[in-house]
């Protein structure tokens, strides 16, 4: 794979996933447009189907994120943050509090910082435990 710049606007999902780190989005063959693009032909079925995406109470959200609800943090949105913490070190709910708290600009400008390759400058990916680009090693236990 080659270096994916880190320019993560548009790609943050409902739910506080960062659409740009996902190995979906940063594949090379077919990459997935992320949770916004509806008719992406290269998005995933269980990103189709996804519960929180297609949640009727976040269409009636002001902001479309999920820290608007009135269930947040639902048990879909609590399963899927205990998930990623667990397995990939990223909370979707510490995002989703982070841009209620700073707004989405200065949570975008954390994530290019956050997840750069220390290496070669490239975006990381948060489902792997190296950088794409050059295979450098990550630790994701320092962010």
């Amino acid at each position: 794979m080659t270096a994916k710049k880190t320019d993560y606007k548009g790609l943050i999902a409902p739910c506080g996933m960062n659409c740009g780190l996902c190995i979906g989005h940063l594949r090379e063959k077919k990459p997935c447009g992320g949770c916004f693009k509806v008719d992406d032909v290269n998005k995933p079925g269980v990103c189709r189907s996804c519960k929180i995406v297609n949640c009727e109470l976040l269409a009636v959200t002001k902001s479309g994120f999920c820290f608007d609800c009135e269930k947040y943090p639902c048990t879909r949105l609590k399963n899927l943050d205990k998930r990623y913490k667990s397995k990939y070190g990223m909370s979707m709910i510490e995002n989703l509090d982070y841009i209620k708290d700073y707004g989405l600009n200065k949570f975008l400008k954390v994530e290019e910082h956050k997840w750069k390759c220390s290496v070669c400058g490239a975006g990381l990916c948060v489902h792997r435990d190296f950088c794409l680009s050059c295979k450098a090693m990550v630790n994701k236990n320092t962010y």
